[in-house]
């Protein structure tokens, strides 16, 4: 019999939450942060290399995959594990986002979303029963719900009309997904920044019942102080035994204030991003390597970080390749933030184990605060 989808939660601290969600392609540790691989790839990455930073799970995007290669063909080559190469638990958003973003290019009904390939203009619908089947087809672990996006700030009746569309499209989803042993369907829960909302959406999401909940509709140009204002009561309103995803999040302080107040899952292209434009996520802060001031600095990026581009080479070198425009350098600088974001995810899982995360945090933000090493 195959093994289903689980969660374990071991260790609680105040709000923060350590466990496992075991799959039978792998075990996931939780506080989680999944490298986004966009079109079957984590960008300068080769799979191993994103395994060796300490990554448990992989998130696919639908719509990228559904018009480039198709799923069609990824299902005839094996599925995107295999098509990939990555043996590890993968996630695939279900489309919603990236269609809702398209704007001038879709038109939105009950039934679903028409829109226009931003790379061909070929015509397209995406509907809840659709996007099961894309997922289905290139065989993730996690499959989401699809569901419906507005960007911030919108007014009350925008964010209501929408939130109620996904908890149907939600349902729609549920039914779709069917009984698929070992594998997972989450659930998005949406209403902005209203309170009264995103708990109708909870308990409409708690009725269907999923295998996990996810907190959409934040880091949508809210900023910070709202995000982290919604989260102060958004994981709480969802089940407790369950796997709490916030999407799209974020910068390392996101992280740190999302998982202490309940969140166990994340995901951001930011990581990976920022290494191929020269922006490096330290201990320390940000360092952008372009800056002249690194030129003939022999020093590493971070004494304490055992990554590649660290251990083996300087400043001086990878601000010299980044100007150069070499290869290399998006893949030295990406492995390094995928590295430190995958630290924050440990150092945080056994301080949630040991009850000391409060005090993790403060050392945190106190060692951001003193900024980058001053140079040479």
């Amino acid at each position: 019999m195959t093994q289903r989808f689980s969660f374990a939660l071991n260790a609680t601290d105040g709000k923060a939450r350590t466990g496992v969600i075991s799959t039978p392609g792998g075990d996931i540790r939780t506080p989680a942060f999944m490298p986004v691989g966009t079109a079957a790839t984590v960008k300068a990455m080769l799979p191993e290399s994103v395994a060796a930073t300490g990554a448990d799970i992989l998130l696919g995007n639908t719509y990228h995959l559904m018009l480039r290669p198709t799923a069609e063909r990824i299902d005839r080559l094996g599925g995107l594990h295999r098509f990939m190469n990555w043996d590890k638990p993968i996630l695939t958003d279900s489309g919603g986002f990236q269609v809702m973003s398209l704007a001038d290019l879709r038109k939105m009904t009950e039934e679903g979303v028409t829109f226009r390939s931003h790379i061909d203009g070929s015509k397209h619908h995406l509907t809840p029963e659709r996007s099961m089947e894309i997922q289905r087809l290139l065989d993730s672990d996690i499959v989401m719900a699809f569901d419906e996006c507005p960007a911030l700030p919108a007014d009350r009746k925008r964010i209501k009309e929408s939130m109620e569309l996904s908890m149907r499209w939600a349902a729609r989803s549920r039914e779709a997904f069917g009984d698929r042993p070992g594998y997972a369907l989450f659930g998005i829960q949406q209403g902005g920044l209203e309170e009264d909302l995103r708990e109708q959406s909870a308990k409409a999401l708690r009725g269907i019942e999923f295998d996990g909940y996810a907190i959409g509709g934040l880091a949508v140009g809210e900023g910070q102080e709202a995000m982290f204002g919604t989260l102060d009561y958004a994981p709480d309103q969802l089940p407790v035994d369950k796997p709490r995803y916030l999407m799209g999040v974020g910068k390392p302080d996101d992280i740190v204030g999302a998982v202490k107040r309940g969140v166990d899952m994340m995901d951001c292209v930011l990581p990976s991003r920022s290494g191929r434009t020269g922006q490096v996520f330290t201990r320390r802060g940000v360092v952008n390597i372009k800056n002249a001031r690194h030129a003939d600095d022999p020093r590493p990026l971070d004494e304490k970080c055992t990554c590649p581009a660290c251990s083996q080479y300087s400043r001086a070198y990878l601000h010299h390749v980044f100007r150069a425009q070499e290869m290399i350098s998006g893949m030295l600088l990406t492995w390094h933030n995928l590295h430190y974001f995958q630290e924050i995810m440990a150092g945080m899982r056994d301080a949630i184990a040991a009850g000391a995360f409060q005090a993790w945090e403060a050392d945190f933000h106190a060692e951001r605060a003193l900024g980058d090493i001053e140079p040479l």
